[in-house]
C-alpha cells in the first residue's frame, strides 16, 4: 500500500531526473554558455542576464508543463521559477554546472506548488448547487457593494468584471482590457482584496 502511494511521487522524481539528464547531456557548448552568462549576470551584466533568461524560457516552460497538473497554473509556476531563480542567483557557483542548479530550483517551486494545491483541495468543498440568495432581498448589501465598487479604480473594476464576473482566463481578459495577463491578475487580486476589506 505504501509503495502504491509513493509510486506517482517516485515517478515524478524519476521524470525530473530524466529531464535534467536530457538537458544536461545536451550540447556542452550550450551548457558552458549558460554557466558563463550566469557568472556574467552575477557580476552585474544585464545583457548577459537577459540573454540567459531568454535562453531558459522554453526549457523552463517545458519542465513546468510536464510537472504541473493543472494547466491553468503553468504560467504562474513558470513565473515563480524565474522569481526564485532571480532571488537565488547569488548562490550559483560558477565552477559547477548551471543546469542542475536551475532544475533544483525549478523542482522545489513545482513541489511547493503541488503541495499548496493539494492542501487547498483538501480544504475546499465542491458544491453542486449554489444557494439562491438574492441581493435584492438584502438591499443594504447591494448599497454596500455599490459603494465598495466605487472605491476601486476603473482598471480594477474592469479586471473584477472580466476575471471574477465573466470568468475569463487572464489571457483573454488581458486582450479585452488592452494590457498584459500579469497586469490583469494583479489588478483583479488587489481589487478583490480591497473589496474583502470593505465588505
Amino acid at each position: 500500500m505504501i509503495a502504491a502511494r509513493n509510486g506517482p511521487a517516485r515517478q515524478r522524481a524519476g521524470n525530473y531526473r530524466a529531464l535534467e539528464r536530457n538537458i544536461e547531456s545536451g550540447n556542452p557548448d550550450e551548457q558552458g554558455r549558460r554557466a558563463r552568462l550566469m557568472a556574467d549576470a552575477q557580476r552585474g551584466d544585464r545583457d548577459a542576464y537577459g540573454a540567459l533568461l531568454n535562453d531558459l524560457g522554453p526549457i523552463v516552460m517545458r519542465f513546468v508543463r510536464r510537472h504541473v497538473r493543472d494547466g491553468n497554473d503553468t504560467e504562474d509556476v513558470y513565473q515563480d521559477v524565474f522569481t526564485a531563480l532571480h532571488r537565488a542567483r547569488h548562490t550559483y557557483d560558477a565552477s559547477r554546472p548551471f543546469e542542475p542548479w536551475l532544475f533544483a530550483i525549478a523542482r522545489r517551486v513545482v513541489n511547493d506548488h503541488e503541495r499548496r494545491r493539494l492542501t487547498r483541495a483538501t480544504h475546499e468543498t465542491t458544491v453542486g448547487v449554489l444557494p439562491e440568495r438574492s441581493i435584492e432581498a438584502d438591499g443594504h448589501l447591494k448599497i454596500q457593494l455599490e459603494q465598495a465598487l466605487r472605491r476601486l479604480s476603473a482598471a480594477q473594476r474592469e479586471a473584477i468584471r472580466l476575471v471574477k464576473l465573466l470568468g475569463l482566463p487572464a489571457e483573454r481578459a488581458a486582450v479585452a482590457a488592452g494590457t498584459t495577463a500579469g497586469a490583469v491578475k494583479v489588478r483583479a487580486h488587489r481589487a478583490y482584496r480591497l473589496l474583502r476589506e470593505l465588505l
